[in-house]
């Protein structure tokens, strides 16, 4: 019932409401403690209810929970011990009515407990939102006597006529009676698949779900009028757990409060605290003793175990716990996982390919022969002294592994693989489409947020409070100009933020080996270019890490003071904000060493320096891309371990132990509560608040972008992110399963926004590969020295091709090293890194022609390699069908046989009427034909000829 003036939030005083006895409140139902009073009617009521599973009838199914913050007063007690005087046929004729959250009131005599004003306001707004779900055809029951120290549950249940007015306007699609065989295939292609399917039986769920099906049950949208067309014959299974709390949960954020003017649905309750969680109940335990079988366990058993990490995924029994959201993305994961598969191998094989020609490198074996007496220009001023070209040996022939021919074709192979991931799993994504009854499901406009409707709200009074008459208001973009600004400030200072940490990493590098240099081991100096190296990358991994937790944080109240009007607008613009900063965060490290180190260095004698003093770093005389292979690896694994494993797994278990720790205190606070086995609710309470797929989703775009972006530097990166996500997949549905509160499911036919941005990473995948191999690899000039300089078509003399000359009476003053005789030699000339002319040019020190050739091939090459590529994509986009043959026929089978279903419906609903016709037909002439009777008798044969049509 709706008694808003009764439900406003001045105290009871201001209202009038009079203290009544205890015993009426107990005479119409509305005792608090009436869970004290059944407990005496059963010897064990909690078993009755499965622990908290179902009502106290033992009956209804709990479908849903709110739970919400009491103060739980000294007199409670005292209102218990005298409740349990009252008669118990009084308390059993009252155990079936729901409670829709009456506070108890207290004797005169008795000292009231203090309530403040905020509680008395929680608890009104509670009173009436709970009103309206009972107006709304909901059940609700009430437990306060918990295990839990002050807080409350309200036990949810929809009957039959609910679920089936909800199914209706959600137009669930439920299966009919009407069952077809699905489309098998024959010959050669049925052999082959059996024995597949013998091959992969080990590694298959033992699952009920899991398993192949023949015959497919027709799905139609439920509708009340045509309920005979469905299979009836079992209502309690007919709506599953899954599907009766999303009608429970639709029904909750449509049911306002609207005290005060303040409409409000279960968001807005929860976001002002009246109710402190809402979730739906898990099935039940998944381990111990005597536990009955359920989803929840078989998940756990054949999903959410590192035993079964070699087995598929039971995704159709994912879906059917967790809903079709969460099903997806699982699916999504495991395809990539399996796609993962074969890049790993391709990976691996180029890397032993380089492994098995290093020792035929010819560049390499140049580098590392010693009797080439190559003396390099020092790498710093003053401090660095001259130094051998063979002493960067291992350096050299470690980037013989990662840059060689074989690199350029896992470039090609890899940018044809995400193609063919994309297409694959979009052909995926229709067969769950067509096996969890989706092909016609279209996302409706969601509910308002929320905030979005407090501000609207706050408008609206303004507005009034000036005396204007205005129509239904909503959020222009003059009410989000100050938010739009704060996004476009706030983004453009993280990004700032990002280059100036790398900004400052790099003026690290640069100092630490300038200082490394003066030292007097000749160890510590040969091994400069590595602790630099290494050292540096951690500091960005670390920051990396950092900066993302607190990039996650900011992109959300980033998003939150925009007011999006739904969740999924919310969800979409949290993504895009928060997916920007971190790719920012995590990939710009990365291209500074593959395209901007070394690029400015200038030259002996005339060096490009930072504030004066610093001067910029140089690549090593085997290039850049062993370097940027170790920056690479080091993030790529750093994040994988550190935040996506052992942040997944610590966190929860920190926060799991510091509930626990708070629950042990509280219960050494009342003995009494401890000694009760917790309810099914209870437990769940306990358990982390589900906090949406996005964090989920991201950290794999970003592993998605380390296995393409730059895997022309290491092949192995998808070997690394397959093993990962073999943990990843278990890891995740153990959290979903034993970690997290079970959430409300949520249909989807796609990913969603996720899609777009995987196919936008595969295409800038393709240029930034294309970039690597010509300008950080030495592919290019390797290629135009073989072709265009070598005098015997060999590699031979490349290295002395690719350095140039300096003459050392050309150092600026101040920059010559402190001990020219370093090497116990005096140096004239020395030689580094660059296409220029020698010192005995009349345009000495000037860029060579040579260099303008490799230029001109490195861009070539990149306009051919982008265009071929993106080429070769589209058309692997263009010859695989998004739709798969036998999907879009079992498809089509399907609309013919509804179309079957219902003509023939029609047909028998023509069939009866021509039948009552003709029998009203041969009634009249039975009448006719009797006439003289009907002379007779008039009015009773007109009455008997006229009672057949009645009586149908």
């Amino acid at each position: 019932m709706r008694v808003n003036k009764k439900y406003s939030c001045l105290p009871a005083e201001e209202k009038g409401i009079h203290i009544i006895n205890i015993r009426a409140i107990e005479d119409i139902g509305y005792d608090q403690h009436e869970s004290t009073l059944l407990n005496s009617l059963s010897k064990n009521p909690d078993a009755d209810c499965k622990y908290g599973l179902y009502f106290r009838d033992g009956k209804r199914k709990v479908d849903y929970i709110l739970v919400y913050h009491y103060k739980k007063s000294s007199a409670g007690k005292t209102l218990a011990r005298r409740a349990q005087q009252n008669d118990a046929s009084v308390r059993s004729t009252k155990q079936d009515q729901p409670l829709p959250g009456k506070g108890v009131q207290l004797e005169m005599g008795d000292s009231e407990p203090h309530m403040d004003y905020h509680e008395d306001d929680k608890r009104f707004r509670r009173e009436e939102y709970e009103g309206n779900l009972v107006e709304a055809g909901l059940e609700l029951e009430r437990d306060e006597d918990t295990k839990i120290h002050g807080i409350g549950f309200v036990k949810i249940h929809a009957p039959w006529n609910v679920l089936c007015r909800e199914a209706e306007f959600l137009k669930l699609k439920m299966p009919t009676k009407k069952m077809y065989q699905i489309n098998q295939t024959h010959g050669l292609l049925k052999k082959i698949n059996s024995v597949i399917q013998k091959i992969t039986e080990p590694i298959q769920p033992k699952v009920a779900e899991h398993k192949p099906q023949t015959v497919k049950r027709l799905s139609y949208p439920f509708s009340r009028e045509k309920q005979h067309l469905f299979d009836l014959s079992d209502k309690d299974s007919f709506f599953d757990s899954k599907t009766r709390s999303t009608i429970v949960y639709e029904i909750l954020k449509r049911t306002t409060c609207t005290k005060a003017k303040y409409s409000m649905g279960i968001t807005s309750l929860l976001a002002n605290g009246v109710y402190s969680a809402a979730y739906p109940l898990h099935d039940g335990d998944y381990e111990g003793e005597n536990v009955e079988p359920n989803d929840r366990k078989l998940l756990c058993e054949e999903w959410a175990s590192y035993g079964v990490f070699y087995k598929y995924q039971p995704i159709d029994l994912v879906r059917k716990y967790f809903g079709e959201k969460i099903g997806l993305y699982f699916a999504w994961l495991g395809v990539y996982t399996q796609m993962l598969i074969p890049a790993s191998i391709v990976g691996i094989i180029v890397f032993l390919y380089g492994c098995a020609t290093v020792d035929e490198n010819i560049p390499s074996m140049e580098m590392c022969d010693q009797r080439n007496n190559i003396t390099m220009c020092p790498l710093c001023d003053k401090t660095c002294s001259y130094w051998k070209m063979s002493s960067a040996c291992a350096t050299a022939r470690a980037s013989h592994l990662f840059d060689n021919p074989a690199t350029v074709f896992f470039s090609v192979f890899m940018a044809l693989w995400a193609a063919t991931f994309m297409e694959h799993w979009k052909r995926k994504q229709m067969r769950l489409n067509y096996r969890w009854d989706l092909t016609g499901f279209e996302e409706e406009e969601d509910h308002p947020r929320a905030e979005y409707e407090a501000k609207v709200l706050e408008k609206s009074l303004r507005k009034e409070h000036k005396h204007k008459e205005t129509d239904k208001e909503k959020l222009t973009w003059k009410d989000r100009f100050p938010a739009y600004l704060t996004n476009f400030v706030g983004i453009i200072f993280m990004v700032g933020l990002t280059f100036a940490i790398v900004f400052g990493v790099i003026i690290y590098r640069i100092s630490t080996a300038a200082a490394l240099a003066i030292s007097s081991t000749p160890s510590g100096r040969s091994s400069v270019r590595v602790t630099v190296t290494a050292t540096a990358v951690i500091i960005n991994l670390v920051v990396i890490i950092i900066l993302d937790e607190v990039y996650g944080c900011i992109a959300r109240w980033l998003t939150q003071i925009e007011v999006p009007k739904t969740d999924k607008n919310f969800e979409e613009r949290l993504i895009f904000k928060a997916f920007l900063l971190k790719f920012v965060n995590a990939y710009t490290p990365i291209f500074y060493v593959a395209f901007f180190k070394g690029r400015f260095v200038g030259r002996p004698g005339d060096y490009v320096y930072i504030f004066h003093s610093f001067r910029m770093e140089e690549c090593a005389p085997g290039g850049c891309l062993m370097e940027l292979c170790i920056q690479l690896s080091i993030i790529m694994l750093g994040k994988q371990l550190i935040q996506n494993n052992l942040f997944e797994i610590g966190i929860p278990k920190m926060k799991k132990f510091i509930r626990y720790l708070k629950l042990k205190r509280r219960r050494s606070l009342d003995h009494e509560e401890h000694m009760k086995k917790k309810q099914r609710y209870e437990v769940d309470y306990n358990l982390e608040p589900f906090a949406g797929l996005t964090p989920e989703y991201m950290e794999m775009i970003i592993q998605f972008g380390f296995v393409t972006l730059f895997v022309a530097s290491f092949p192995l990166a998808p070997l690394f992110a397959l093993l990962n996500n073999i943990i990843e997949i278990r890891l995740d549905a153990k959290k979903f399963v034993t970690e997290l509160r079970r959430p409300v499911a949520v249909r989807a036919k796609d990913i969603g926004i996720w899609y777009n941005i995987l196919r936008g990473i595969g295409k800038l995948a393709v240029i930034i590969n294309a970039f690597v191999i010509s300008f950080t690899s030495d592919f290019i000039p390797r290629l135009v020295y073989l072709y265009m300089y070598s005098e015997n078509g060999t590699m031979h003399g490349f290295v002395n091709h690719t350095l140039s000359s300096f003459n050392v009476s050309d150092f600026q003053a101040g920059t010559a090293p402190n001990d020219p005789l370093d090497l116990g030699y005096e140096v004239q000339i020395c030689r580094y890194k660059d296409y220029r002319e020698p010192p005995w040019s009349e345009n000495k020190y000037d860029i060579s022609k040579d260099f303008w050739a490799v230029l001109a091939a490195r861009l070539a090459f990149v306009i051919v390699f982008q265009n071929l590529v993106m080429f070769m994509s589209e058309f692997v986009d263009w010859i695989i069908p998004d739709i798969p043959k036998d999907i879009s026929q079992q498809i089509h089978k399907e609309k013919v046989l509804m179309v079957e279903v219902f003509m023939r419906e029609e047909q028998g609903k023509l069939q009866m009427l021509e039948t009552w016709k003709d029998k009203d037909k041969r009634k009249g002439e039975n009448c006719n034909n009797h006439s003289p009777r009907l002379s007779r008798s008039r009015s009773g044969s007109l009455s008997s000829c006229h009672s057949y049509p009645l009586d149908v």
